[in-house]
């Protein structure tokens, strides 16, 4: 009988940590692709977002309006996949990447700015400035790169031992932020290449992210350490409160007044914190590609809305909005 009423209290238990993620509820849904995608990113509103498949190329949407507003095609010729992509933080341009080479985008004329190639690592992941002449490329061979398209000017970041997998730009594209496989994230200006702050954890970094007006930057690491830092001290601010093991952030985005905090997991886990606290306030799962097998979804991209939704874009070229209760 005591193991009977054990294990009835566990499985209450585990019934209400499940119901937890579902306490608050998905508004709306927009289906982009139902073949899935290699790429999505959301501009910082929420309001536009930037696809790329294998069957039907690059293309630019409109959530509001829910309309297609751009078919871009390939990016180049080869027709390599698309694998990361970035819109900048005024909505104006846009930078896609495959492993070897990237594209920048002219999103209100709906055209390429030009096409540019790697040949000393694989891009793992792409930010770029509001003008759309500054990137910032995450490579495999340890390097950040940062490129002003301008001018022609190059800086390589060499502080990384190892593969660099994040990078984040501030919008002026003066200040970069990038984390690697050695464990180290580290704020730095890409006019000088001087390291501003350093944030050591103890493993790898996988995801980086600057809040748009250089108030706070957010790191977190393969084993569920996830730190909001005070670029103004160079200290904590505070640390997520994370109740499950997260197989990863793929994604994170700062409130535009820096109170809030959107996070993406490979694992279709999407999460709106408190920056001050660190609580949840909101998790969500992401609608799963069904012709996948096991059916999944990677969170590409998340933002924040001008009303304050949380928007997702996944592998499953589905976007969703989402209400905190």
């Amino acid at each position: 009988m005591r193991q009977f009423v054990r294990a009835i209290c566990l499985f209450l238990t585990l019934l209400a940590l499940s119901g937890c993620f579902h306490s608050t509820h998905e508004a709306q849904r927009w289906t982009l692709d139902p073949d899935g995608v290699t790429s999505f990113s959301l501009s910082r509103d929420g309001r536009f977002a930037l696809i790329a498949s294998t069957s039907h190329g690059i293309d630019l949407w409109d959530l509001v309006q829910n309309k297609k507003l751009a078919e871009f095609g390939d990016q180049d010729p080869d027709k390599n996949t698309v694998l990361a992509s970035q819109i900048s933080d005024n909505n104006r341009y846009a930078i896609t990447a495959t492993s070897q080479n990237f594209a920048v985008w002219d999103l209100a004329w709906g055209q390429a700015e030009g096409l540019w190639s790697i040949s000393d690592g694989i891009i793992r992941d792409v930010d770029i400035s509001n003008n759309g002449e500054k990137v910032l490329l995450a490579l495999s061979n340890g390097k950040a790169l940062f490129v002003d398209l301008g001018t022609g000017r190059r800086l390589e970041f060499l502080a990384h031992q190892d593969k660099v997998n994040s990078v984040s730009l501030a919008p002026n594209g003066k200040f970069a932020m990038s984390g690697g496989n050695d464990h180290n994230a580290f704020f730095w200006s890409t006019e000088t290449g001087q390291i501003l702050n350093e944030f050591p954890h103890e493993h790898r970094i996988t995801r980086v992210e600057l809040h748009r007006t250089g108030k706070f930057a957010f790191s977190a690491d393969g084993d569920d350490t996830a730190i909001i830092w005070d670029l103004s001290t160079g200290e904590p601010k505070t640390e997520l409160n994370m109740f499950h093991r997260h197989p990863n952030f793929s994604t994170a985005r700062f409130s535009d007044d820096g109170t809030k905090l959107v996070t993406g997991t490979p694992g279709r886990r999407v999460e709106f914190w408190d920056v001050e606290s660190g609580d949840n306030l909101g998790r969500w799962l992401a609608e799963e590609q069904q012709n996948t097998r096991p059916p999944s979804a990677v969170v590409y991209d998340v933002a924040i809305d001008p009303t304050g939704r949380v928007i997702s874009g996944t592998s499953a070229g589905i976007a969703q909005a989402w209400i905190a209760e």
